[in-house]
C-alpha cells in the first residue's frame, strides 16, 4: 500500500492484466450470432479473405477464429420501391413508372456477392437493371399501349430480363411490378379521349347489333305464325268447321241458362240456341 493509503498493484501483474484484456477482446469477437432471417459471410485474414467455396454461416452460435471476421446479411425476401423512374416511349415521350422490385441474395451464391458486389448489392446490381431494362422494354412502345393494354406484358418483359441479369450477379428477383405510369398531361388527356370515343363506337355497334337480331327474331317469328295460320287454314274443311260448331253448341247447352236448343235451324245446319235468361 502506498503513503496516501491507497492500494497499488505489484508491477509484476501487469502483463497478466494486459493478457487477460487482450484474450477477452479476442473471445468476444469470437463469438458470432446470425439472427433469424440472416447468413454470415466468413472472411478469413491469413487464408485467402472472403470464403467463397464453403456455405454461409447459418442461424444460430458460431466461434470463429478471433482474427477473421463475419459479415451479416439479411436473406429475407425484400422490397425496393423506385418512384418516377423516367424513361422514354417509342415515340421519344417522357415517362415515369413507379416500379417495385421484390429481391433476396442467392443463399449458396453470398461468399461470392460479398466478394463482388458487396453489401450494397441493391444499389450496385438491382436497381440498375431494372432502370436499364425499363427504358429497353418501354422504349418498344406508344404511349398508349404503355397506359392501356400492354401494361403486363411490359412488366412481365421487364421482369424476365431483370431476372436473367441478376441472377448471373448472385441475386434472386422474385418479382418486378409496375405499380403506375405516368403521362404528359396532354397525352395523358388525349389517349383517355380516344380511348372514350372507342367506347361509344362499341357501344353504338352493340346497339345496332341487338336491334338487328330483335327484328331478325321478330321476323322469324311472325313467319312462323303466318305458316301456322296458312296450314291450319288449309286443314279446315266445311266438315270440320260444322263439327266444332256442334261441339260448341253442345257445351252450351249444358249451361243452366239455356232454355230451347233448335237443332238445324241455323246457317249450315248448325243448331240454335233461343231463351238465354
Amino acid at each position: 500500500m502506498s503513503n496516501n493509503g491507497q492500494l497499488q498493484l505489484p508491477k509484476a501483474l501487469f502483463p497478466f492484466l494486459f493478457i487477460i484484456i487482450f484474450g477477452f477482446i479476442l473471445l468476444s469477437n469470437a463469438f458470432v450470432t446470425v439472427d433469424r432471417g440472416e447468413a454470415g459471410v466468413l472472411w478469413k485474414r491469413f487464408d485467402g479473405g472472403v470464403v467463397t467455396d464453403e456455405p454461409a454461416l447459418q442461424e444460430g452460435f458460431h466461434i470463429v477464429a478471433p482474427w477473421n471476421k463475419v459479415d451479416i446479411y439479411n436473406v429475407r425476401q425484400q422490397n425496393e420501391f423506385i418512384r418516377d423512374m423516367e424513361v422514354l416511349s417509342s415515340n421519344g415521350l417522357e415517362i415515369k413508372l413507379d416500379v417495385s422490385i421484390l429481391y433476396q441474395p442467392k443463399f449458396d451464391e453470398i461468399g461470392l456477392l460479398h466478394k463482388t458486389k458487396g453489401e450494397n448489392y441493391l444499389d450496385v446490381v438491382i436497381v440498375p437493371e431494372v432502370r436499364s431494362a425499363a427504358r429497353s422494354i418501354v422504349g418498344r412502345y406508344t404511349p398508349e399501349q404503355l397506359y392501356s393494354s400492354k401494361r403486363d406484358v411490359i412488366q412481365q418483359e421487364i421482369f424476365a430480363e431483370v431476372l436473367k441479369a441478376a441472377g448471373r450477379q448472385h441475386v434472386q428477383i422474385n418479382a418486378v411490378l409496375v405499380r403506375d405510369v405516368t403521362l404528359p398531361p396532354s397525352i395523358k388527356g388525349a389517349i383517355e379521349r380516344k380511348l372514350k370515343q372507342e367506347q361509344e363506337s362499341l357501344e353504338y355497334e352493340f346497339r345496332l347489333v341487338k336491334a338487328e337480331k330483335e327484328a331478325e327474331r321478330q321476323r322469324i317469328e311472325a313467319r312462323g305464325k303466318a305458316d301456322a295460320n296458312r296450314i291450319l287454314s288449309a286443314s279446315l274443311t266445311d266438315k270440320i268447321l260444322k263439327d266444332k260448331g256442334i261441339e260448341a253448341t253442345l257445351e252450351m247447352a249444358k249451361s243452366p241458362n239455356t232454355k230451347v236448343i233448335v237443332i238445324g235451324g241455323g246457317e249450315d245446319g248448325l243448331p240454335i240456341i233461343l231463351g238465354n235468361n
